[in-house]
């Protein structure tokens, strides 16, 4: 009974770091739009399904352009252009793809930039969206440039990862097992410690 209590204490420490490293395994980042500001204008980029495309799969991206105050700047006032890159690539590379950028009406915007994107392979991308206004439009020049991972999907051309030649932590923010590793050499530590006091005692 006295083993009990006394191991009782350092075994519910042992648990909450164990649930701990459960949950940190288990931790997916919240999906957000990538934003962008460059001189007035403020661009949103979203692409389906909830900014996690796959390759292989035609995909819907949409650019939320806005003035300085939020007012929405329309395909119709800009001489826009999209070129998507595969990562890395060199200044004077041709373009991967150039989709056609079409009106699109999405969440609260109307008549925004659009296009349809089938990304090849599984992989990290730059999309660059170039704009300037149309006569009567009043925004600054703009380029805006966007990373995206793209994950394998069921119909990609090829299984290998068009980065395949990049450091794969480039394409991750932050790898979980760098943030469980050590938590796991601790909660070893930390059990060799308790054993040893509870056999010297």
């Amino acid at each position: 009974m006295s083993l009990l209590q006394s191991s009782s204490k350092p075994q519910k420490y042992l648990l909450f770091l164990c649930s701990l490293v459960i949950s940190i395994a288990n931790f997916q980042p919240a999906v957000a739009h990538k934003i962008e500001i460059a001189g007035n204008v403020g661009a949103t980029l979203h692409i389906e399904p909830n900014d996690n495309p796959r390759a292989g799969e035609p995909t819907q991206a949409w650019f939320a352009l806005t003035r300085k105050g939020g007012k929405t700047i329309p395909l119709a006032q800009c001489n826009c252009q999209l070129v998507v890159y595969a990562e890395p690539h060199t200044p004077k590379e041709p373009p991967l793809l150039e989709p056609a950028l079409k009106p699109v009406t999405a969440e609260r915007y109307q008549d925004i930039p659009g296009a349809e994107i089938t990304f090849p392979k599984p992989g990290i991308y730059q999309l660059q969206l170039r704009g300037k206004p149309n006569s009567g439009a009043s925004f600054k020049p703009f380029g805006f440039k966007f990373d995206v991972t793209v994950a394998a999907g069921g119909n990609a051309q090829n299984v290998r990862n068009v980065n395949e030649d990049v450091v794969q932590s480039e394409s991750l923010q932050f790898p979980l097992w760098a943030i469980a590793l050590p938590i796991l050499a601790v909660m070893g530590i930390l059990f060799t410690i308790l054993q040893g006091r509870r056999r010297g005692g």
